[in-house]
């Protein structure tokens, strides 16, 4: 297994208490769903290592962890701002037009008012509150749209196309070829 494989749930913040237990923070929506955790890879260098799940308890979207194995306030430093993975396949299935970042890399990105399809979705880059779409046109030129989900008219998994109310004028900002 990769990291490519994974997504990332959290890191370890810091230890707790002198037995080896560790607090981590997760990095996810909804951290309730995580509250039957068996087991989380660990990255440590370039390695996914697996970690089974002793206890855990909650309080927000922060846990107490004690893993198998690991009883010793050295070992759990050892952890400590490292990442926690978990496999792609653990993420609950969306439905509708709720999607994954990753989910939606590959797809075609339909204009909604010309209904023409713009380019690929290669990229998601997440700048602050903002997510921009890298799209990569037939052509080879690279769009950057912004993204906000009132923009997001359709999303066709089956398909693998998104469509989306495209800013108008954005487009020819990109691909208009007139030399003045």
């Amino acid at each position: 297994m990769t990291v490519d494989d994974c997504y990332q749930l959290g890191y370890v913040v810091k230890t707790h208490g002198l037995r080896g237990e560790v607090q981590i923070f997760l990095d996810v929506d909804s951290p309730n769903q995580y509250k039957k955790l068996e087991s989380v890879f660990v990255l440590n260098g370039q390695r996914l290592v697996p970690f089974f799940i002793e206890s855990i308890s909650f309080n927000g979207a922060k846990a107490i962890v004690a893993f198998e194995d690991i009883h010793e306030l050295a070992d759990a430093q050892a952890l400590k701002g490292k990442e926690l993975y978990l496999p792609l396949s653990a993420l609950p299935a969306l439905k509708g037009k709720e999607f994954y970042l990753h989910e939606v890399l590959g797809f075609s990105l339909i204009d909604n008012e010309s209904q023409k399809d713009v380019g690929t979705i290669e990229n998601v880059i997440e700048s602050g509150p903002q997510l921009l779409f890298s799209i990569v046109t037939a052509d080879g030129i690279e769009i950057l749209i912004p993204y906000h989900k009132n923009l997001l008219k359709d999303l066709n998994r089956e398909a693998k196309s998104m469509t989306l109310a495209i800013p108008e004028g954005l487009l020819d900002v990109y691909l208009n070829n007139d030399e003045d």
